[in-house]
């Protein structure tokens, strides 16, 4: 698990500091490498949230108050920019089965919290009759419905003919929902309309 900067500094409750003062280990001393700095920063994130348990009242800004919601967002957010990571230098990205389904849940459950609070990008998924599904197609189960409203968007796990379907192995499923491949990239393949999947990727960025 790696995590840099405020993110890192704000899970393991402690506020983030200067760039300068930044580049030193939690215990005060130099970090004679960055590899050192995050692998400190990471093991202090784990130690204080393994200490608080998951059922701890916090902060976050999102529906739930409770330290699952960072250690599930830390790795998640881990999971995406090591692909990041991966695709810069041109390695092989893995993630577990398990992981890469969460990551799709769990940032269609942001995009469902961003649109009650009034993100006017998201405000946008809307359009009754309309539908997206995706599909796994090496992991029994994880398959995922997205329903256009006319009040907004809702979403649950099902195998149903939709407008358009994004289909292929999960770990590029995760990437393409996550916009770091495009969707025709890889094992993927786009059936129907091509145009509400890019109506749906372009509204649920946030920048």
């Amino acid at each position: 698990m790696r995590i840099a900067g405020p993110v890192r500094s704000s899970a393991a409750g402690r506020p983030a500091r200067s760039p300068r003062n930044r580049c030193r280990t939690p215990g005060g001393r130099p970090a004679t490498t960055l590899a050192e700095w995050l692998t400190a920063g990471a093991a202090a994130t784990v130690d204080a949230l393994r200490e608080a348990g998951p059922d701890t009242e916090v902060w976050t800004w999102g529906w739930e108050r409770r330290t699952a919601f960072w250690a599930r967002r830390m790795a998640h957010e881990t999971a995406v920019h090591g692909a990041d990571a991966a695709l810069a230098v041109g390695t092989v990205f893995e993630v577990s089965p398990g992981l890469a389904a969460d990551t799709i849940t769990e940032w269609l459950q942001i995009v469902v919290f961003a649109q009650a609070q009034g993100d006017p990008e998201a405000a946008e998924l809307r359009g009754g009759g309309r539908s997206l599904h995706l599909h796994a197609t090496d992991v029994p189960g994880a398959e995922w419905l997205i329903d256009f409203g006319e009040e907004g968007f809702t979403w649950r796990h099902a195998h149903e003919k939709a407008t358009v379907a994004l289909r292929g192995p999960l770990t590029d499923l995760m990437l393409a929902f996550n916009r770091r491949q495009k969707p025709d990239e890889g094992g993927l393949e786009v059936l129907g309309d091509r145009g509400l999947l890019d109506f749906w990727l372009e509204r649920s960025s946030f920048g």
